[in-house]
């Protein structure tokens, strides 16, 4: 047994923490190969979009504690707070955390990461690391800002709390919430409806732009700069044509643009022609 199990189908790609006898409590080697997994998947055009959820009933339930030696007490020199390279909003391909059960810790910081995120109504959910003694992770400090606010996020990773996926959906942290049943489901269902309906070039050239956005601050006026340039990437080539013929003659569009082969970081502000 692994601790990730990556299947392949469809266009999607769904990513499962899988040590639900430990309820997915996180471990070095369980990242390790998360952090693999999103590398390959993001070079591989088969992919349109990646699902991370957990086996059994739990998500994640923070860093595993089970062993002799707590995974805190490691050498100061040999411990990084951003164990997630690269972070899913890193990657060119939607990312949605399916969170299908409790997720504590990293567990949540994680899923925090990810481009959409479906909780379960009846779980819990903290950022718990304040208790533990130690800080929030995964670079918690700035994606719970821009997801919810300062205010809430100070309510957060100051006070450790507990919290279910009601409050999170009103917090912010949570795209939306469902019957724990369900969050999977719908999660494929979306992943799936990007995989056929969204153009990859466009999807994965919208994501950066927005997450650029937040990490580097651009102001309105920049950002539209950015848009016209990414739009002249693509206006005129084969998925524009096909993206309008298939919603005009009302069938599934066979997108045909590679990242694999084509893609080309986004330029900075200062690259771009006034």
């Amino acid at each position: 047994m692994t601790d990730l199990i990556v299947a392949i189908a469809d266009g999607v790609a769904l990513l499962t923490l899988n040590r639900p006898e430990r309820r997915n409590a996180y471990t070095a080697g369980m990242g390790a190969l998360l952090n693999r997994a999103y590398r390959e998947c993001d070079d591989d055009d088969a992919v349109r979009a990646i699902v991370l959820t957990g086996a059994g009933d739990a998500f994640c339930v923070g860093a595993d504690f089970s062993t002799n030696t707590s995974p805190f007490d490691g050498p100061v020199g040999d411990f990084t707070a951003a164990p997630t390279n690269p972070a899913a909003f890193e990657l060119r391909t939607p990312v949605i955390a399916a969170v299908n059960g409790h997720a504590i810790g990293i567990g949540l910081t994680i899923a925090l990461q990810a481009d959409i995120r479906i909780l379960a109504e009846d779980a819990k959910y903290a950022v718990a690391q304040v208790r533990r003694g130690v800080l929030p992770d995964c670079m918690s400090h700035w994606t719970l800002p821009h997801l919810t606010g300062g205010a809430v996020a100070a309510d957060i990773l100051l006070t450790g709390r507990t919290f279910d996926g009601a409050e999170a959906a009103a917090m912010g942290i949570a795209t939306r919430t469902l019957p724990r049943g369900e969050v999977l489901d719908h999660a494929m269902a979306v992943a799936r409806d990007i995989a056929v309906n969204v153009a990859p070039m466009s999807a994965a050239l919208s994501k950066r732009l927005l997450w650029d956005t937040l990490i580097k601050g651009y102001t309105p006026r920049q950002v539209a700069k950015l848009e016209t340039e990414l739009h002249r990437r693509v206006m005129g080539r084969d998925d524009a044509r096909e993206g309008i013929e298939a919603f005009l003659e009302r069938r599934t569009p066979q997108w045909r643009l590679s990242i694999s082969r084509e893609w080309e970081p986004l330029p900075e502000i200062d690259e771009i022609d006034p």
